[in-house]
């Protein structure tokens, strides 16, 4: 089967003969190098040079340690323009006074809005980078920059960003950011990585969650440790997806993130079809996930199933408030120019079985030939 969903991904072979080593004892040497590599990797990732930590669960797991850890808050305004940003809210609700801000899925962020928020005392912003629901691109730097303006704190969900598209935390003035291993890092799923600048333990509340305190991973690092029992086979894992990047290099690994997505729209709008998210010039298309509403003549089950059954390819349908209504296809990871011309290829022959006339192959084709 060729996942072409927005995670988990395709996972190299290199990366399931490393999880097939015996085990190592988790307090051994041999373990700390080990999360010292991937600490090293992942600040770069990141693009920060504050602290790092992994915890061995889903990258929800990452978000609800960045949201409980750091709610010694007034108020956080949740951003909520699709299914993960209004998961943050519900996060949020149980660990703080909140504001959510919602707006129509796959439409921009109102950045006056957030502004009005923090104008009434708000002093932390948590928001989506890649909204992986609705294919958009959220304007992290500005989100930052808005928030600094007013002394908020920021917590972003990088989870489908980080390792396929820029993501800048210090430079663009981000607190705490948490990414999943079975995203754009191409590893299983089962590990939340999470960055932390200084700035962000001002806010630190000793009353969150045991598991996911933040602080107790801190203490643990510094002896190159983590504070319970990882998924060792994971962490094995993550490490050579991570040695795939270091070869592959940052840069030529976002750049190819951005052809594929980039391939996948220019075929979409070729053979008539509208992308899902409102772009305005600040929120932008995702470089990792694309949403395309459903034409006529077929259904999102009829087309998903039939690529399933015909092809081997799985795709993504539409969550919650649109489903049934958009497709999605996502191109990160080890994804490449083979496997996006695959799923074109079988999604073109499966609508024209259907009625559909489409054949703009040859617009991707030249996009990923460049």
């Amino acid at each position: 089967m060729l996942l072409m969903i927005p995670g988990p991904v395709q996972v190299h072979e290199r990366i399931i003969r490393a999880m097939c080593r015996q085990m190592i004892g988790h307090r051994s040497a041999e373990f700390g190098a080990i999360l010292k590599f991937c600490s090293e990797v992942m600040k770069d990732v990141f693009g920060t040079r504050g602290e790092v930590f992994f915890i061995s669960g889903s990258g929800t797991a990452g978000v609800e340690a960045a949201i409980a850890s750091f709610s010694k808050v007034n108020k956080i305004v949740t951003l909520e323009n699709g299914k993960f940003g209004e998961r943050l809210g519900e996060i949020a609700e149980r660990y703080c006074e909140v504001e959510r801000l919602n707006f129509d899925w796959g439409k921009p962020i109102e950045l006056e809005k957030l502004k009005e928020a923090l104008e009434k005392g708000a002093n932390a912003v948590a928001f989506v980078h890649n909204e992986t629901s609705t294919g958009m691109l959220n304007p992290a730097e500005e989100i930052a920059k808005i928030a600094k303006k007013y002394g908020a704190f920021t917590i972003m969900d990088a989870i489908t960003s980080a390792g396929g598209d820029y993501v800048k935390m210090d430079e663009w003035g981000i607190d705490v950011a948490v990414v999943g291993s079975q995203k754009c890092l191409g590893a299983p799923p089962g590990i939340a990585v999470v960055a932390v600048n200084e700035s962000a333990w001002e806010f630190y509340n000793p009353k969150c969650p045991y598991y996911l305190d933040l602080k107790a991973y801190k203490k643990k690092f510094g002896e190159l440790q983590t504070p319970y029992t990882p998924a060792i086979p994971l962490f094995f894992a993550l490490e050579e997806a991570l040695k795939i990047i270091k070869e592959e290099g940052l840069e030529n690994r976002i750049r190819r993130h951005r052809k594929m997505s980039k391939a996948v729209r220019e075929w979409a709008k070729e053979a008539g079809f509208k992308l899902f998210p409102q772009i305005d010039g600040k929120a932008e298309y995702s470089n990792t996930v694309t949403a395309i509403l459903i034409p006529n003549g077929i259904t999102e089950k009829e087309l998903r199933e039939e690529l399933r059954r015909e092809y081997g390819i799985l795709i993504s349908g539409g969550q919650e408030k649109v489903k049934g209504k958009i497709f999605r296809i996502g191109t990160m990871g080890n994804i490449g120019k083979f496997e996006v011309i695959c799923t074109l290829a079988a999604l073109e022959d499966v609508m024209r079985r259907k009625g559909i006339d489409v054949s703009a192959l040859d617009v991707a084709m030249r996009i990923l030939g460049d």
